[in-house]
């Protein structure tokens, strides 16, 4: 909630605008029945037409200006409403853009998108008609009663008892709504997870004809989400009846007694009119509030799960006050261990090597031995738990953020291309770069005599996820990217698999122009025989670090690795 306050700190004054506008309208309603009543008991009962014609001629008058009252407030509360759900989406925007990769871990993607669209949506949503109707109805429902009683004090009081009645009952009814509404939202971001796997993975649903088991599961789903709502629903609309059957109870009430009254003249007819006309604008104003219980429970799960990701605690501090070096860097693990939350297994342990200025170092070993992790520790995606990273000398943690990454030219494994040109693609790792620049980063990357030969050219679009190119000419993409960069340490997170021995080995000599400190994660043996060392991961330690030749002459199982790709006999070191 100190959130969703602070975004409405800069809308102050548009907010009392239209909050005055709101209070006139909702002053001339109120006025009317009492309006009224003077017509009723002074000008019609004393058949005096001059009091009709004054008041209301004051009464259409008042109608009049509420209406422009009413047309300026919808302005205001939708320029509210609009500017802080933009305001409230750009920070979580960019509060997901902050999380390291641990923070990710703690919300699937589909609750991500959910939280940015669907519950923005529903706060937008929430602070117009507050500042339109919601507001209107309860400040009506509580002026009616104040007017009843300076009306008639006895005959308020019976309204009063019965609106007093109803907000407690309201408020239960609140309650139980909010927590359901709550489970709700939870299902939806179940539901959207389902649908982004499958759209994700479609061309392996039609493979395996797994149509119809996810076609089940998402029936499943699908049923929960509607079980929850209608449940949710339920409760509000439950409470709709109770109103209406109580509301009218105090009418018959409020009529009875109203008789009796003026038999006995303790009340006017025009009296007993204005109350009565007070009763049913409170009726009107109470069927309002199961609108607004739907809405505000909703939006009170919607501030919840908003707030939760901007109170999301980084797990990785950028202390921010040394400047990153532009050159050759060079890099050290010492007795780095790592384990990811609330998982026994350890990734790495002890791991500790050294990896001097422009080296090219191949890294190597089995699936699970903790490759990309160990890539990962370098520019803090995540933390070491022990032992510490050093880049130049210094430990990573003491580079801010920005400098350090700003450094690192990285390759995942998993190769992503945006939507839009080949142009655009490269030009990402770079802002502001040069046609020149992007074709030499092309051109190294063994990539640009591909691009030349497509109808487009550079400006060939690409489909989502870069659909219409092949596997290598993917990663060959993404190593452009990462060389336009110009980085002193380039990371190739085992980015030339799909490409062929000679493609690749045009690749690595290409490298050699560029001043950088080369890691690259491979299980192509004749990738790690021209690299300056090979370092060897089994089960997240370190079993070898050395040169080709020397490592087959120390390692059994790198002499294994050789001997499976090249079809040598290896010796029997047992």
């Amino acid at each position: 909630m100190k959130h969703f306050l602070s975004f409405l700190k800069p809308y102050q004054l548009p907010i009392w605008i239209a909050m005055c506008l709101m209070l006139f309208e909702l002053s001339v309603e109120l006025a009317q029945p009492f309006i009224i009543s003077r017509i009723i008991d002074d000008g019609i009962i004393q058949e005096d037409m001059s009091v009709v014609l004054t008041w209301g001629g004051v009464l259409v008058g008042m109608s009049f200006i509420a209406f422009a009252a009413g047309v300026i407030n919808s302005f205001y509360a939708a320029h509210v409403s609009q500017s802080i759900g933009y305001q409230i989406r750009q920070r979580l925007y960019e509060r997901v853009q902050s999380f390291s990769f641990l923070n990710f871990q703690a919300y699937p993607v589909s609750s991500l998108l959910t939280r940015m669209t669907n519950d923005i949506t529903q706060i937008q949503n929430t602070i117009f008609m507050s500042l339109r109707i919601m507001m209107r109805a309860p400040l009506l429902v509580f002026g009616s009663v104040v007017m009843a009683m300076i009306v008639n004090i006895q005959l308020g009081l019976v309204l009063l008892f019965s609106v007093t009645v109803l907000i407690i009952f309201l408020g239960f009814v609140m309650v139980r709504a909010s927590e359901r509404f709550k489970q709700v939202q939870k299902q939806v971001d179940e539901v959207n997870r389902k649908v982004k796997e499958n759209i994700a993975a479609m061309r392996l649903i039609k493979v395996f004809r797994r149509h119809t088991f996810e076609k089940a599961n998402f029936h499943d789903s699908a049923g929960v989400l509607k079980e929850r709502m209608v449940k949710a629903l339920k409760t509000v609309e439950f409470s709709m009846p109770v109103i209406l059957l109580f509301m009218n109870m105090s009418i018959m009430a409020i009529l009875w007694f109203g008789t009796v009254q003026v038999n006995t003249g303790g009340a006017s007819v025009g009296e007993v009119v204005a109350i009565i006309n007070y009763a049913t604008r409170i009726i009107g104003a109470i069927s309002v509030f199961a609108m607004i219980i739907m809405v505000f429970s909703r939006s009170h799960a919607s501030i919840q799960r908003v707030g939760e990701i901007l109170d999301t605690e980084d797990d990785i501090q950028d202390l921010g006050y040394q400047q990153g070096s532009q050159g050759n860097s060079n890099i050290a693990f010492e007795n780095v261990t790592f384990r990811y939350p609330e998982s026994p297994q350890t990734v790495l342990s002890n791991v500790s090597f050294h990896v001097k200025p422009g080296e090219r170092v191949a890294v190597m070993g089995a699936t699970g031995a903790g490759k990309t992790t160990l890539f990962q520790l370098i520019p803090r995606l995540y933390e070491a738990e022990t032992g510490r990273v050093l880049i130049n000398h210094r430990p990573a943690e003491d580079y801010s953020l920005q400098q350090l990454r700003q450094m690192i030219g990285y390759v995942s494994q998993e190769t992503v291309l945006f939507t839009g040109t080949i142009r655009e693609n490269i030009a990402w790792g770079k802002n502001g770069a040069s046609d020149e620049e992007i074709v030499q980063a092309a051109q190294a990357a063994q990539i640009h005599d591909t691009i030349v030969e497509l109808p487009d050219g550079y400006n060939t679009r690409l489909g989502q996820r870069g659909i219409n190119l092949s596997g290598g000419q993917k990663q060959r993409i993404s190593i452009a990217r990462a060389l336009l960069r110009e980085p002193a340490i380039l990371l190739l997170d085992d980015s030339t698999s799909a490409l062929d021995m000679k493609t690749e080995a045009r690749l690595m000599e290409a490298l050699q122009a560029y001043r950088c400190t080369t890691l690259m994660i491979t299980q192509k043996i004749q990738a790690a025989a021209r690299a300056d060392k090979v370092i060897l991961l089994e089960d997240g330690k370190v079993t070898g670090d050395a040169h080709h030749e020397k490592l087959l002459a120390q390692s059994e199982l790198y002499a294994k690795i050789e001997a499976s790709q090249v079809g040598r006999e290896v010796k029997d070191y047992a």
